[in-house]
């Protein structure tokens, strides 16, 4: 009973900050408990909703309300299955609409990047490509969740010091191939304590080169889902979100609100292990979250702006824009990814 009440709790405080609407998403779920949740739309034009375990709709769906003009519509859906609602509205294509934030009673930051509407008017894909946090708690549930993704591929964004405290088990569950580069935390932190808190993250796009070259392959690859994660979930693979929107079409408003979701969406008690400092001598990234544990209240996401109040992304972007001429000749530049690559992308992942 303690254990159910704990994921109610989870589950409420997950869709409570799941409400807030972004502009390139026209429908979205919001959980109201472990059983059920609501989907919202825009609009109010007559609409059919279905209930499927998969994106497509077929006779194997189930009809939830048939030519309702409800913005806000009530269907059941357990937190232990990975399900997706499909709209349609008269003789128009179906949409695909399905929770952003999946619901793990251990996780941090777990999210699909499906739903955003591009510029040009296609919608990103649900359950092709996961972002998420460290993942060294996840529970049984948690794991019988993921393995509903059909995962092909995790890639750890994650540096030698990270991976040694919190290895990823993920990979070992499902059977998805496992794919991360060697690189040292001390570095970045050095840099960090050294700067002024202003473009911090400049010269990321250089270290994750190989990290971020699989994260493309294996989206092109489209086989199976690709999960990609950090420790935290917002940083590392924030800018690896962003890359991946951007070259979609997805708005930089859109992909800028996106990105602070994160400090609402984190859970920094579940990104690392308890560990003792004393067995990890050298290791800054066990001093790191020592420290942030240490603190009143234990570890807290801190909103991802600068000292002077502007979006570490924002900044990114800019940075991005100046020195290689924006994303897409980042990718051709540094990834090697070529155009037949990137509209390759577009179709795989676009509906």
């Amino acid at each position: 009973m303690k254990r159910i009440a704990i994921m109610t709790a989870t589950l409420l405080l997950s869709g409570a900050l799941a409400t807030t609407a972004i502009a390139g998403e026209p429908l979205r779920i919001e959980r109201k408990d472990a059983q059920s949740a609501t989907v919202v739309r825009d609009d109010t034009v007559p609409a059919s909703f279905w209930l499927s375990r998969d994106t497509v709709l077929d006779d194997g769906d189930t009809l939830i309300v048939r030519d309702s003009k409800a913005q806000r519509v009530a269907v059941k859906l357990p937190a232990s299955e990975r399900s997706y609602v499909i709209v349609r509205r008269g003789n128009e294509a179906p949409q695909v609409v399905a929770e952003r934030l999946l619901p793990l009673e251990k996780g941090s930051n777990f999210r699909d990047l499906g739903g955003y509407t591009t510029k040009d008017g296609r919608t990103v894909r649900w359950g092709k490509a996961f972002r998420s946090g460290a993942m060294p708690l996840l529970t049984d549930a948690d794991y019988a969740l993921l393995e509903q993704l059909r995962l092909g591929a995790v890639v750890d964004l994650r540096s030698l010091e990270e991976r040694e405290v919190a290895p990823d088990l993920l990979d070992d569950r499902t059977g998805a191939l496992f794919l991360s580069n060697d690189y040292s935390m001390k570095p970045l932190f050095a840099k960090m304590e050294a700067g002024s808190g202003e473009n911090t993250y400049q010269g990321i796009e250089e270290l994750l080169v190989p990290q971020l070259r699989a994260i493309f392959n294996r989206l092109l690859a489209d086989d199976g889902a690709v999960v990609y994660h950090c420790s935290a979930g917002q940083d590392r693979t924030g800018i690896a979100t962003a890359l991946i929107y951007e070259v979609l079409g997805v708005d930089r408003e859109t992909i800028l609100k996106d990105y602070h979701l994160s400090t609402g969406f984190r859970r920094p008690s579940v990104e690392m292990p308890p560990v003792d400092p004393a067995d990890y001598p050298g290791n800054p990234m066990v001093k790191y979250y020592a420290a942030s544990q240490a603190k009143p209240g234990g570890a807290k996401a801190e909103p991802l702006y600068t000292p002077s109040g502007q979006s570490h992304l924002a900044q990114f972007f800019t940075y991005i824009d100046s020195r290689y001429g924006g994303t897409e000749s980042y990718l051709k530049q540094k990834l090697g990814l070529s155009d037949v690559d990137l509209e390759a992308l577009r179709t795989k992942m676009l509906s």
